[in-house]
């Protein structure tokens, strides 16, 4: 009885491990492009061609030390954004890879930007500070000209969500959830930043 239960266990496992190989989506994961990604933790990414982008975001709004920015300061510049939060748990393990990303580009026509979507500027900074971040960040609460100019373009409805807007300043590409990896960003940002290179 006890190696029937084996043998139907093995075989169930190899039923399983060959639908896995078959799923497209795993498929496409393993070729390395991550187009359409969705993960079991809810990480996706989406690219939107050229021909599908909206209207361009156009914001303003008030940096965690106090300057005021606009979309208007990133006009030519491929611009990554990062909805985030201090005591979110992914936010804080995805920040080194952000930076990462931004360094990889430092110099480049391609900026990065935080919006904090729920701390006080002190809050923001202090986080920047712990996690060695460099580029600065936008606070949304209690800003909700600001929420709505992005949520009017793209759904922001997980945190953490990075965008990157393309010359134009129109949605060009998404992340939603934890960056696994910054060399996925920084793929991401070179497609769009050759697309009018």
């Amino acid at each position: 009885m006890r190696r029937i239960l084996s043998l139907a266990a093995v075989a169930a496992l190899a039923v399983s491990l060959a639908a896995c190989s078959a799923d497209p989506l795993a498929e496409q994961y393993r070729a390395g492009d991550n187009k359409g990604y969705i993960a079991a933790n809810g990480f996706q990414t989406q690219e939107i061609a050229p021909e599908s982008r909206g209207e361009p975001v156009e914001f303003t709004g008030t940096l965690d030390n106090g300057s005021t920015a606009t979309s208007a300061d990133y006009a030519g510049d491929v611009l990554v954004v990062n909805f985030w939060y201090a005591t979110c748990g992914p936010c804080i393990i995805e920040a080194p890879r952000l930076e990462q990303a931004a360094q990889t580009f430092e110099g480049q026509d391609v900026a990065f930007l935080g919006i904090n979507t729920y701390d006080q500027p002190a809050t923001s900074l202090s986080f920047a500070r712990d996690n060695g971040v460099s580029y600065p960040s936008l606070i949304a609460v209690g800003d909700a000209e600001l929420k709505l100019a992005f949520a009017d373009k793209t759904p922001i409805n997980a945190t953490p969500t990075t965008l990157v807007l393309d010359r134009e300043g129109r949605v060009a590409a998404r992340v939603i959830g934890e960056l696994p990896e910054a060399s996925i960003l920084e793929a991401m940002v070179r497609t769009v930043a050759a697309e009018s290179a």
